[in-house]
């Protein structure tokens, strides 16, 4: 008898599914940010998305599950940029690529935008999150790493909005007018600016 279950359709069937995991993913963080995380569940997230609560369920069994593979893949990166980071001398250059690397992260990475305002406008929620506690540890020591020792409570605010200066200009759409590239070339230089540091006008996202 001839099999035509999974191993006949190939890998089609294994990225059929991973196209539902990520859209369950893409869905829920909409639906988190715009009417907050402990009012939504799981059945309004497979009712925008068109499927069933089971379909929703065999990816994911809480929206904890849901937030968590989210944050899981950032606090991966942001991590390795800590840890880059404190490899490096205290100084501008230090503060420089922080800014250009994180800022080249979220361009090229596909980010999910909605994450930045679910950050944002859930923080009860996210202080109950494990994965949440770790994330804002992250975004802290980045923080601090970017103010230098002994820093003083307006410096440390200065350099976390440099870095919300970065996650704007990489969502924002209809906020801002140009293009893509303009709103992040813009949003990179106002980040520097905040960290104290000149832009490099030839080849200034470049990496060392």
């Amino acid at each position: 008898m001839t099999n035509t279950g999974p191993a006949v359709a190939g890998g089609r069937v294994d990225e059929r599914r991973t196209d539902t995991r990520q859209q369950i993913r893409i869905v829920a963080m909409e639906l988190f940010a715009e009417q907050g995380y402990d009012k939504t569940s799981l059945r309004e997230i497979a009712e925008r998305l068109g499927v069933t609560k089971a379909a929703v369920y065999y990816h994911f069994r809480t929206k904890e599950e849901i937030v968590g593979s989210l944050f899981d893949d950032q606090l991966t990166a942001i991590t390795e940029l800590v840890e880059w980071g404190r490899s490096q001398p205290s100084g501008p250059e230090r503060s420089r690529g922080i800014i250009e690397r994180y800022s080249a992260h979220l361009a090229g990475t596909g980010v999910n935008p909605h994450m930045v305002r679910f950050l944002q406008e859930n923080q009860t929620a996210v202080k109950g999150l494990s994965m949440g506690t770790r994330m804002q540890d992250a975004f802290q020591a980045l923080a601090e790493l970017l103010a230098g020792p002994d820093a003083g409570i307006a410096c440390l605010l200065k350099m976390r909005l440099a870095l919300v200066a970065v996650h704007f200009g990489s969502f924002a759409k209809e906020d801002l007018p140009g293009t893509p590239e303009e709103r992040r070339a813009a949003a990179l230089e106002v980040a520097l600016e905040l960290v104290g540091v000149p832009v490099r006008r030839d080849g200034m996202n470049s990496q060392s």
